[in-house]
Protein backbone atom coordinates (compact mmCIF):
# COMPACT_ATOMS: atom_id res chain seq x y z
CA UNK A 1 0.00 0.00 0.00
CA UNK A 2 1.75 3.02 -1.09
CA UNK A 3 0.47 6.69 0.52
CA UNK A 4 -0.87 9.10 -1.97
CA UNK A 5 1.15 11.94 -2.36
CA UNK A 6 0.28 15.48 -0.03
CA UNK A 7 -2.20 17.34 -1.70
CA UNK A 8 -3.12 21.00 -0.65
CA UNK A 9 -6.68 21.64 -0.21
CA UNK A 10 -7.95 25.54 -0.77
CA UNK A 11 -11.31 26.40 0.18
CA UNK A 12 -12.85 29.36 -1.03
CA UNK A 13 -15.05 32.09 -0.19
CA UNK A 14 -17.76 32.89 -3.05
CA UNK A 15 -16.75 36.63 -3.00
CA UNK A 16 -13.00 35.59 -4.89
CA UNK A 17 -12.69 36.18 -8.17
CA UNK A 18 -11.84 33.34 -10.79
CA UNK A 19 -8.38 35.69 -11.35
CA UNK A 20 -7.06 35.39 -7.79
CA UNK A 21 -7.98 32.21 -7.45
CA UNK A 22 -5.60 31.36 -10.44
CA UNK A 23 -3.11 33.62 -8.99
CA UNK A 24 -3.27 31.74 -5.17
CA UNK A 25 -2.95 28.18 -7.00
CA UNK A 26 -0.35 29.54 -9.01
CA UNK A 27 1.81 31.32 -6.51
CA UNK A 28 1.46 28.32 -4.13
CA UNK A 29 2.54 26.19 -6.93
CA UNK A 30 5.47 28.63 -7.31
CA UNK A 31 6.13 28.16 -3.45
CA UNK A 32 6.61 24.18 -3.81
CA UNK A 33 3.33 23.62 -1.65
CA UNK A 34 1.93 20.46 -3.08
CA UNK A 35 -1.10 20.57 -5.64
CA UNK A 36 -4.07 22.14 -4.93
CA UNK A 37 -7.87 20.90 -4.34
CA UNK A 38 -9.61 23.74 -4.71
CA UNK A 39 -13.56 23.76 -3.91
CA UNK A 40 -15.95 27.23 -2.95
CA UNK A 41 -17.94 27.18 0.26
CA UNK A 42 -22.25 26.98 -0.06
CA UNK A 43 -23.80 30.22 -1.38
CA UNK A 44 -26.29 30.07 1.46
CA UNK A 45 -23.34 31.02 3.86
CA UNK A 46 -22.56 35.09 4.25
CA UNK A 47 -19.84 36.65 5.36
CA UNK A 48 -20.29 36.97 8.85
CA UNK A 49 -20.54 33.06 8.54
CA UNK A 50 -16.46 33.15 7.81
CA UNK A 51 -14.38 34.74 9.28
CA UNK A 52 -11.87 34.11 6.27
CA UNK A 53 -12.20 34.48 2.75
CA UNK A 54 -9.39 32.04 1.79
CA UNK A 55 -8.61 28.56 3.87
CA UNK A 56 -5.50 26.71 2.95
CA UNK A 57 -4.87 23.06 4.23
CA UNK A 58 -1.45 22.50 3.66
CA UNK A 59 1.88 20.38 5.26
CA UNK A 60 2.75 23.90 6.64
CA UNK A 61 6.01 23.63 8.63
CA UNK A 62 7.93 22.20 5.26
CA UNK A 63 6.27 24.70 3.35
CA UNK A 64 7.72 27.56 5.57
CA UNK A 65 10.49 25.88 5.71
CA UNK A 66 10.89 26.11 1.98
CA UNK A 67 10.65 29.47 1.60
CA UNK A 68 13.29 31.00 3.20
CA UNK A 69 15.25 29.55 0.09
CA UNK A 70 16.67 32.20 -1.90
CA UNK A 71 15.47 30.52 -5.00
CA UNK A 72 11.66 31.27 -4.00
CA UNK A 73 12.46 35.00 -3.06
CA UNK A 74 10.40 36.22 -6.18
CA UNK A 75 7.79 33.56 -5.52
CA UNK A 76 6.85 34.61 -1.58
CA UNK A 77 6.89 38.23 -2.83
CA UNK A 78 4.23 37.23 -5.68
CA UNK A 79 2.30 35.48 -2.80
CA UNK A 80 2.49 38.13 -0.54
CA UNK A 81 0.45 40.30 -3.06
CA UNK A 82 -1.94 37.57 -3.68
CA UNK A 83 -2.62 37.63 -0.26
CA UNK A 84 -3.16 41.24 0.04
CA UNK A 85 -5.62 41.00 -2.90
CA UNK A 86 -7.56 38.06 -2.18
CA UNK A 87 -8.09 39.15 1.79
CA UNK A 88 -9.12 42.93 1.07
CA UNK A 89 -12.50 43.54 0.32
CA UNK A 90 -14.04 44.63 -2.95
CA UNK A 91 -15.29 47.92 -3.19
CA UNK A 92 -17.91 48.45 -1.24
CA UNK A 93 -21.96 48.39 -2.66
CA UNK A 94 -23.65 51.35 -2.45
CA UNK A 95 -25.61 51.06 0.86
CA UNK A 96 -25.39 50.52 4.34
CA UNK A 97 -24.77 46.42 3.84
CA UNK A 98 -21.53 47.14 1.49
CA UNK A 99 -20.01 49.52 3.59
CA UNK A 100 -20.27 46.59 6.29
CA UNK A 101 -18.02 44.49 4.58
CA UNK A 102 -14.82 44.29 5.92
CA UNK A 103 -11.18 42.73 5.05
CA UNK A 104 -11.08 39.04 6.08
CA UNK A 105 -7.97 36.92 6.17
CA UNK A 106 -6.16 34.39 4.32
CA UNK A 107 -5.93 31.34 6.73
CA UNK A 108 -3.15 28.84 6.66
CA UNK A 109 -3.95 25.22 8.16
CA UNK A 110 -1.34 22.89 9.43
CA UNK A 111 -2.81 19.72 7.91
CA UNK A 112 -0.58 17.77 10.88
CA UNK A 113 -1.60 19.70 13.78
CA UNK A 114 -4.36 21.84 12.97
CA UNK A 115 -2.77 25.10 13.29
CA UNK A 116 -4.15 27.91 11.69
CA UNK A 117 -2.09 31.11 10.84
CA UNK A 118 -4.15 34.04 10.15
CA UNK A 119 -2.64 36.25 7.25
CA UNK A 120 -4.29 40.29 7.44
CA UNK A 121 -4.37 41.66 4.11
CA UNK A 122 -2.36 44.29 5.89
CA UNK A 123 0.85 42.58 7.86
CA UNK A 124 3.84 44.48 7.96
CA UNK A 125 6.62 43.00 6.10
CA UNK A 126 8.29 41.95 9.25
CA UNK A 127 5.64 39.89 10.02
CA UNK A 128 6.42 37.68 6.92
CA UNK A 129 10.20 37.27 7.50
CA UNK A 130 9.04 35.77 10.94
CA UNK A 131 6.48 34.03 9.26
CA UNK A 132 9.69 32.26 7.13
CA UNK A 133 11.28 31.14 10.55
CA UNK A 134 8.05 30.06 12.28
CA UNK A 135 8.02 26.71 14.44
CA UNK A 136 4.85 24.97 14.34
CA UNK A 137 5.87 23.09 17.45
CA UNK A 138 6.34 25.92 19.56
CA UNK A 139 2.53 25.78 19.72
CA UNK A 140 -0.30 23.97 20.85
CA UNK A 141 -3.30 25.69 19.80
CA UNK A 142 -4.44 28.30 17.01
CA UNK A 143 -5.10 30.22 15.90
CA UNK A 144 -1.97 32.25 15.64
CA UNK A 145 -1.96 35.81 14.52
CA UNK A 146 1.14 38.39 14.14
CA UNK A 147 1.34 41.11 16.96
CA UNK A 148 2.65 43.76 15.72
CA UNK A 149 3.21 45.53 19.03
CA UNK A 150 5.72 42.37 20.04
CA UNK A 151 7.17 41.72 16.77
CA UNK A 152 6.17 38.18 16.96
CA UNK A 153 3.49 35.54 15.87
CA UNK A 154 1.82 34.53 19.03
CA UNK A 155 -1.48 32.17 19.86
CA UNK A 156 -3.32 33.36 22.50
CA UNK A 157 -4.60 30.54 23.43
CA UNK A 158 -1.55 28.80 24.24
CA UNK A 159 -0.64 32.05 26.30
CA UNK A 160 -3.70 31.86 28.03
CA UNK A 161 -3.28 28.22 29.30
CA UNK A 162 0.36 28.29 30.40
CA UNK A 163 -0.65 31.85 32.24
Amino acid sequence: MTDAPPRAELLLDQEVPEDLRRELVAALDALGAPPARVRRTLDHRGAADIPWIVLASLPLQAFLSGLGAEAVKDAYEAFKGVVRRTARPAEPAPGALGAARAARPLVLRDQASGLDVVLEPDLPAEAYDRLVGLDLAEFTAGPLHYDRAQGRWRSILDEAAAG
